[in-house]
């Protein structure tokens, strides 16, 4: 799903930093493989699952030891060329260890990771958007992007609440619910396909008038507390005023 709007201000941003560093770009050395277990250690986190296979040697034809998940951390400790492409040499836990496509991790420690993130962000749909942009938050807290992606992600789940709304009403019985004497917003707030944007840390608010979930607007309230400069910083605002109406709203 995509929400104009949201995307809008997020493709004029990529425009705008591709831009500025475009101007000052430099060449940089290319990593070297390290000579010690902690040398040349970075954090990164997988976000391309179609090329996280961790493998034994770094090459695309060595054995496949797993698909590494998105929002897996990992750490790398050197890097090599191989097939046409970069590997990481990476832990990703005590006794879990080996190379992976470095075009498959994310991190801080590479200029233009936020820029590139973005990008597939904007070229992702359904729930798998919603949660690569909540891993594009947790990873990069200081990115000039992440006004864009707060207001892209708040967007997208409210989108998704209307749906959520229609699947519990159908699927929970009235009957059922009666019998249990339990309140009605409880089922609401406890239905099963809530589960999964709970993990992510994602919140929905209940009118129970209405019968409609809404976004909590975390990311919002984020936007307009910590970038009340930013472009998006109005559109948040409206946002949650909305948010604030809907909540009011009785049935007729």
């Amino acid at each position: 799903m995509k929400c104009s709007f949201s995307l809008v201000f997020l493709l004029v941003l990529l425009v705008f930093t591709s831009n500025l560093e475009a101007q000052k770009r430099r060449v940089l050395p290319k990593p070297k493989v390290a000579q010690k277990a902690n040398a040349n250690t970075n954090t990164a986190v997988v976000v391309d699952e179609r090329l996280a296979v961790l493998r034994s040697e770094p090459s695309l034809f060595a054995n496949s030891i797993q698909r590494m998940r998105l929002g897996r951390i990992v750490t790398i400790s050197g890097a090599k060329e191989a097939d046409g492409v970069t590997f990481y040499r990476i832990t990703a836990s005590r006794n879990n260890y080996g190379w992976v496509q470095a075009d498959a991790v994310f991190g801080k420690f590479r200029r233009g990771d936020d820029e590139r993130f973005a990008r597939l962000i904007q070229a992702s749909d359904d729930f798998e958007q919603i949660e690569k942009a909540t891993t594009f938050l947790e990873t990069f807290t200081v990115s000039p992007l992440r006004p864009a992606i707060l207001l892209l992600l708040g967007d997208l789940v409210e989108e998704i609440s209307l749906k959520l709304s229609n699947d519990a009403t159908k699927r929970l019985n009235r009957r059922e619910m009666a019998a249990s004497g339990a309140p009605l917003h409880s089922f609401y707030l406890n239905y099963v396909s809530l589960d999964r944007y709970r993990r992510l840390g994602i919140r929905f608010l209940f009118n129970s008038t209405m019968k409609q979930f809404h976004y909590d607007g975390a990311s919002w309230r984020e936007i307009v507390g910590k970038f009340p400069k930013s472009a998006e910083a109005a559109e948040a605002q409206k946002r949650l005023d909305a948010l604030t109406e809907k909540m009011e709203q009785k049935a007729n």
